[in-house]
């Protein structure tokens, strides 16, 4: 199956535009590799998929669970076409929990917003917000892409600490906390515990 680089990105994304010319207009937040490719934040060539963190309502950030069959069969289409992988377009980042303890706050003002079509819109998380999911999926999930594309986002300390903080709102377990200041002393940013 083909990764998706920034070229493939805005053409699978046109294309499932297309497909769903006459549905209901669609509003998705889209985070991850696909978003860090769309907007140019790291020096990443390519991603595996389009991970939709939300869906917009009423300028209102609100789940994109479940997708509307028809939409997903207009992605399986675009799979087929482009040669791109299963559920290459998934809510799988749309985690109840953001829901229920929060996004970042202000994400929604710092969102970079492109239509595709006329019923497909699509708004990519800043690169402040990068930063916060990014720390939460490195520590969440071990070293790896997620690590790679923080250091390539080049945080301050007071971006670091502000999303340490809401990392810490996600998870308050102490091993949470323990993974957590070990990937902030590798960026020599160290914080007391009693402050995160």
């Amino acid at each position: 199956m083909n990764k998706i680089d920034q070229n493939s990105l805005t053409e699978a994304l046109e294309l499932l535009g297309e497909l769903i010319e006459e549905k209901p207009a669609q509003h998705f937040v889209v985070c991850g590799g696909s978003s860090l490719l769309a907007l140019g934040l790291v020096q990443r060539t390519t991603t595996r998929d389009v991970d939709v963190l939300a869906s917009v309502e009423n300028g209102k950030l609100v789940t994109a669970k479940p997708l509307p069959e028809w939409l997903r069969q207009a992605a399986g289409k675009v799979r087929v076409d482009l040669g791109l992988m299963e559920n290459w377009f998934n809510t799988g980042p749309s985690d109840d929990s953001f829901f229920r303890l929060g996004f970042p706050s202000g994400i929604e003002e710092r969102l970079v917003t492109r239509d595709y079509g006329s019923t497909l819109r699509i708004s990519f998380i800043s690169r402040y917000d990068q930063i916060f999911f990014k720390l939460y999926a490195t520590v969440d999930s071990g070293p790896g892409r997620h690590f790679q594309d923080i250091q390539d986002l080049t945080p301050n300390r007071e971006e670091l600490f502000s999303a340490a903080r809401w990392c810490r709102s996600q998870d308050p377990s102490e091993g949470f906390l323990l993974v957590l200041g070990q990937v902030l002393k590798y960026f020599d940013h160290e914080f007391p515990i009693t402050e995160l």
